[in-house]
């Protein structure tokens, strides 16, 4: 593919309430590539694509595509123009048929005013087929892997004649031969013509799939160049000032008493025969596949899930625990992996949602102390760097890693002595991310026990003393953090080997 400039955004500034979020912001986007556009939470990542995207108005600045000058002033302006935006969150409806999502509200219908089903479904087949992805045009999308609905979403985007599709950490919540899958789908984009703007955390998948990129830190270039010529560190150091470590952290076995033991714990269909402890000071490890069990196995320990068998104890006293009211009052947290659907509420403002878990501790005669209220929230706004302006405003508006903090301070709050984090780092930048791994460290470092459930092999080898690995179900092997490797865990944790090897 020749060197062509599609799409060119030059000196694009923008600000909200006279925060200058864009500073004169230039991209370059050649056509038939995969560009990565890379920066930490809040750097102004989404508001450059939301201005391309007509969400937004730009204050200053102008965008060509294809030489000519164009003006983004709704969603349906940028689409006309063809580029389509694949948000972190799909927009496919479940309940629907594959070819019904693909039309919906653009439906075909014949001369008699009927819906043509039979040439809306030959138009998805050939649409689908021309990108490799054998998905039948009658299957509910509710039956289909997350991948193949990040497919349907691009389909989409391409029936519509899209030139330019901007892919929002469209790997977040993909299983590894589900990232594979859609990276062999991609790479079947490039070869059509199709341009990419790639936005993810994960530098290991812009080293594999990004032909260039483009670094934006506090609403300014930072950088920019070929993928192939930079080490992953160099963009790293890009994205957030400075060299970020990857060496582990070093622990010193724990010599305190055991908070949480599990005895041959088994829940029908979702795991079998659990048995693990955790002592206090302790960061324990717990990854594998998608659909390993793992995430269902402690929304059961936590009393999202009241069906199971076997011995959960709490300071050596069993516990039967059938709602997470229980979890809480045992002094257990849970940071769950699904920010958006089952741990922040949207609705409700940054500073009430750091108080929900603890609202007895604010309670004045049946009224919230309000002042109360703030003075904590200020006190974890230092300690965890939550940047937001005013936490008055409703949690949606601030950035993943922002949230997650929020979250964290939660339960600092809420001062559990015994800790859950599910994925506690999923879609969110390289700079917050080190931050939230110093706050768990610290707090093991208090004599919490904290577990750490991810599919991310280095965070897991990064952080945890014990490593326990889930397969189908089961824990087919445990390591000593200080022994363990990326292979070691990925051969049980794919099946390939079966026998334990016990913490040592």
């Amino acid at each position: 593919m020749e060197n062509k400039v599609y799409l060119e955004m030059r000196n694009i500034k923008k600000s909200f309430n006279g925060v200058k979020v864009l500073k004169g912001v230039s991209l370059q986007v050649q056509k038939g590539e995969v560009h990565a556009l890379l920066g930490e939470n809040g750097a102004g990542k989404s508001t450059l694509m939301n201005i391309l995207g007509g969400v937004h108005q730009p204050d200053s600045g102008s965008i060509t595509i294809e030489g000519r000058d164009v003006k983004m002033s709704d969603p349906r302006e940028s689409k006309a123009n063809g580029v389509s935006f694949i948000h972190q969150e799909l927009n496919v409806v479940p309940d629907l048929m594959v070819y019904e999502n693909l039309f919906l509200g653009t439906e075909i219908k014949n001369k008699f005013g009927f819906l043509n089903v039979e040439e809306m479904c030959r138009q998805t087949a050939d649409i689908l087929g021309r990108l490799g992805v054998e998905i039948h045009p009658k299957n509910y999308v509710r039956e289909l892997d997350n991948s193949y609905k990040q497919f349907i979403e691009i389909a989409k985007s391409l029936l519509h004649k899209s030139e330019l599709i901007i892919m929002d950490e469209p790997t977040s919540s993909l299983a590894d031969h589900e990232v594979e899958r859609l990276f062999t789908f991609i790479r079947n984009l490039k070869e059509t013509g199709v341009s990419i703007i790639y936005i993810s955390h994960k530098l290991k998948e812009i080293e594999e799939i990004c032909d260039r990129f483009t670094v934006l830190r506090d609403g300014e270039l930072a950088g920019a160049g070929i993928v192939k010529e930079f080490k992953l560190d160099q963009i790293t150091k890009l994205m957030v000032g400075k060299a970020i470590s990857n060496e582990r952290f070093e622990h010193k076995e724990s010599q305190e008493a055991v908070l949480l033991e599990v005895n041959n714990l088994s829940s029908e269909g979702l795991y079998k025969n659990i048995n693990f402890s955790v002592k206090a000071g302790e960061v324990v490890g717990f990854t594998g596949l998608a659909g390993d069990g793992r995430t269902e196995l402690f929304e059961s320990i936590f009393g999202y899930r009241k069906k199971y068998t076997g011995q959960i104890k709490v300071r050596g006293q069993v516990l039967k625990i059938d709602h997470p009211q229980k979890a809480v009052k045992a002094k257990i947290g849970f940071v769950p992996k699904n920010r958006k659907e089952n741990a922040i509420i949207k609705d409700l403002s940054v500073i009430h949602n750091m108080s929900l878990s603890s609202l007895s501790k604010f309670n004045r005669n049946g009224l919230l102390d309000q002042s109360l209220e703030r003075k904590r929230f200020r006190h974890y706004k230092d300690l965890l760097n939550i940047k937001v302006h005013d936490p008055n405003i409703t949690i949606d508006k601030l950035s993943g890693g922002n949230q997650q903090k929020v979250m964290l301070a939660k339960w600092l709050e809420a001062d559990p002595d015994i800790l859950i984090f599910d994925n506690p780092t999923q879609g969110i930048d390289v700079g917050a991310k080190q931050e939230i791994y110093e706050q768990i460290l610290a707090l093991a470092a208090m004599g919490k026990a904290i577990i750490i459930l991810s599919s991310e092999a280095p965070e897991i080898l990064r952080l945890c003393q014990s490593i326990y690995v889930m397969y189908q179900g089961e824990i087919v092997s445990s390591f000593n953090g200080n022994r363990a490797t990326e292979d070691m865990i990925m051969s049980y944790a794919t099946g390939a080997k079966r026998e334990d090897e016990q913490i040592g």
